[in-house]
C-alpha cells in the first residue's frame, strides 16, 4: 500500500512537473531589415502587429522579441540561422529577395517585372495564385523552413531620374542607373541605358556627384533616402511589387499543434492585410510629397506602359531562364494575368 502511495506521488510530480514545462512561455526572436520606424518601415509595421496578434491568438503561449535593423546578422547569416534544426531559439525572419534567391532562386519569377496593374491584383496572385502555393511547398521541401506570406514592405518600384523625364523605352537611351541585382542590370541594358551595381548606402553621393543618373525604388525609399534633393524626375511604372519574405523556422512550426499553426498563419496574413492598407493608404501623400519638393512625376498610359513591358520583360525571362526552369517563369506570369483580368 504505502509502494503504491509512492509511485502515485511520484507519478503526481511528474505530471505536474510537465504541465508546468507546457505552461511556460516560448520565447521567439523575429528579425528583419530596417529600423523600428513603424511610419517609414512597413516592414516594422508588419512586425509590431504579427507580434501583437500572435501572442494575442495563443494566449501566452509564445512571446516575440523583435530585431530590426538586422541585429540578428545579414540576410545569408539569418536564412542559415533558421534553417538550421533544433534550435535552442527559435528564429522568424522577414527576408528580402537578397535572402531567399540564393535558397530559392524560382521566387524571382514574382518579380518580373510589368507583371501586375494593381495593388489588387499583386495581392490576388500572392494570396490565391498556383505559382506561389508551389513556391511554398518547394521551400519547406529544401530548406524546411515555412514561408508564410509576402509581406508589402513599400508601394511598386518607379524610376527616377536626374536628367529628363521618361515615358518610354527610347528615353533611357545613355542614361546610367543604380541596379540593386544583375536582373535590373538586364532590365536596364533593354532599354538602352546602363546598370550600374551600388549599395542603398553609397547611392545618394552616387546620384548627387553624377556617377550614376537614376535609380528605381518605391517612393517611401525615396522619402526615407531623401533621394529627392537629388532626383527630378520619377515615372510610376510599376515596375516591381515591393515586398519581403515571412519565414518561420520549421523545428518551431511543426512542432506546435495545429490549432497554433493555423492561429500563426492567420496571424501572419492579417498583419500583411493591415500593412498594404498602412503602404497604399500612404502612397498617394508620399507622390505628393515628392511632387512638393520639387520632383516631376508622370504617369505611364496604358500604350506606353506596354512599350515598357514589351521591351522589359522578354529581357529580364531571359536572364532568369540561366537558374530558374522556364516553367516557374510560366506558371508566375500565368498567374498574374489571371489576377489581373480578376480585378479589373
Amino acid at each position: 500500500m504505502r509502494r503504491a502511495v509512492i509511485c502515485l506521488l511520484v507519478m503526481v510530480s511528474i505530471l505536474a512537473l510537465s504541465g508546468s514545462a507546457l505552461a511556460e512561455t516560448l520565447t521567439v526572436k523575429m528579425s528583419y531589415n530596417g529600423p523600428p520606424d513603424e511610419v517609414n518601415n512597413a516592414v516594422h509595421y508588419y512586425a509590431v502587429n504579427f507580434k501583437k496578434l500572435v501572442e494575442d491568438k495563443l494566449e501566452g503561449k509564445i512571446k516575440i522579441e523583435l530585431y530590426p535593423d538586422s541585429q540578428l546578422g545579414t540576410e545569408e547569416e539569418r536564412m542559415q540561422l533558421l534553417t538550421k534544426s533544433g534550435l535552442n531559439q527559435p528564429i522568424i525572419n522577414v527576408a528580402s529577395y537578397a535572402g531567399m534567391a540564393p535558397l530559392l532562386p524560382e521566387a524571382y519569377a514574382a518579380s518580373i517585372p510589368f507583371m501586375f496593374d494593381s495593388y489588387k491584383a499583386a495581392h490576388q496572385f500572392f494570396d490565391s495564385g498556383r505559382y506561389w502555393s508551389k513556391v511554398k511547398e518547394e521551400f519547406k521541401k529544401r530548406t524546411g523552413a515555412v514561408l508564410l506570406e509576402a509581406v508589402e514592405e513599400g508601394g511598386f518600384l518607379a524610376f527616377t531620374n536626374s536628367r529628363r523625364e521618361i515615358k518610354s523605352p527610347d528615353d533611357f537611351k545613355g542614361l546610367k542607373f543604380r541596379a540593386m541585382d544583375e536582373g535590373q542590370v538586364t532590365l536596364y541594358k533593354a532599354f538602352g541605358a546602363s546598370g550600374i551595381p551600388i549599395p542603398w548606402t553609397e547611392l545618394y553621393m552616387a546620384l548627387k556627384t553624377g556617377v550614376v543618373d537614376g535609380q528605381m525604388n518605391p517612393a517611401t525609399y525615396i522619402i526615407i533616402g531623401s533621394l529627392y534633393e537629388v532626383q527630378k524626375y520619377m515615372t510610376l511604372a510599376n515596375i516591381q511589387y515591393s515586398d519581403q519574405f515571412l519565414v518561420v523556422n520549421g523545428d518551431l512550426f511543426d512542432g506546435l499543434p495545429e490549432a497554433d499553426q493555423k492561429a500563426i498563419a492567420e496571424a501572419a496574413h492579417k498583419a500583411n492585410v493591415m500593412t498594404r492598407q498602412m503602404v497604399e493608404s500612404q502612397d498617394a501623400e508620399q507622390i505628393k510629397f515628392l511632387e512638393e519638393k520639387g520632383m516631376k512625376v508622370y504617369a505611364p498610359n496604358e500604350k506606353e506602359m506596354n512599350a515598357f513591358r514589351s521591351k522589359g520583360q522578354p529581357a529580364y525571362i531571359e536572364w532568369l531562364k540561366a537558374t530558374v526552369d522556364e516553367k516557374w517563369l510560366n506558371m508566375a506570369l500565368e498567374d498574374a494575368k489571371a489576377a489581373n483580368e480578376a480585378v479589373k
